[in-house]
């Protein structure tokens, strides 16, 4: 019964992650609003804090912003009750099955995506001077950029309240503009507001 339940767990995140990658429209952040409500609402198998802490460390580590994927994979494999009656006969097994989750939640959110974008824009680039592709391209851009505000305002719920939201919209507006209007590197965003956090700001 415990094997079952933990590869249909498996099954169905791959699923869920899989759909959800043919429709990432801007990369992996911009579904995270549908990863949370399907991981913390419907099926209960993360805390809106661990949901955060996975997007957060992915924001701060090198390479794509999508690694929070496999953080999730990993971290609901960890929370799951059917692995947790594993871990005392079997330690070393709940680890392996992790990493499985993890590689599996991974290959779920890349490789539909990856295959329909060579395709589509193999097509694309070939016809780019069509003014239908352009037009499609030039609409993408406020779906994305919506897409992205959704995935900002879902992750600002999570955040404990301090001192009202107004510090926190304060802070989250002057980040956007900054990285629109200058070169300043994201990590000195990151460690600026790591240090309105410390100092209880927001």
């Amino acid at each position: 019964m415990t094997w079952s339940v933990i590869w249909w767990q498996m099954w169905d995140i791959f699923w869920h992650l899989f759909m959800l990658s043919l429709i990432a429209i801007g990369g992996a952040i911009t579904v995270a609003p549908d990863i949370q409500r399907y991981l913390i609402v419907d099926n209960g198998w993360l805390t809106p804090m661990q949901f955060n802490n996975a997007i957060a460390l992915a924001q701060m580590a090198p390479g794509p912003n999508l690694m929070f994927i496999p953080l999730l994979g990993w971290q609901v494999a960890l929370n799951s009750p059917a692995l947790n009656q594993l871990s005392a006969s079997a330690p070393w097994l709940v680890w392996i099955i992790a990493v499985l989750s993890a590689f599996s939640a991974l290959l779920a959110i890349v490789l539909p995506s990856s295959l329909l974008t060579y395709q589509l824009a193999s097509w694309a680039h070939a016809r780019r001077t069509r003014i239908g592709i352009k037009a499609f391209k030039a609409g993408l851009t406020p779906v994305v950029i919506a897409l992205l505000v959704a995935a900002a305002l879902l992750i600002a719920q999570g955040i404990p309240v301090v001192n009202g939201r107004l510090p926190q919209i304060t802070l989250t507006v002057l980040a956007a503009v900054l990285v629109w209007r200058t070169q300043l590197h994201l990590l000195w965003l990151i460690a600026g507001g790591a240090l309105a956090g410390a100092l209880g700001w927001v």
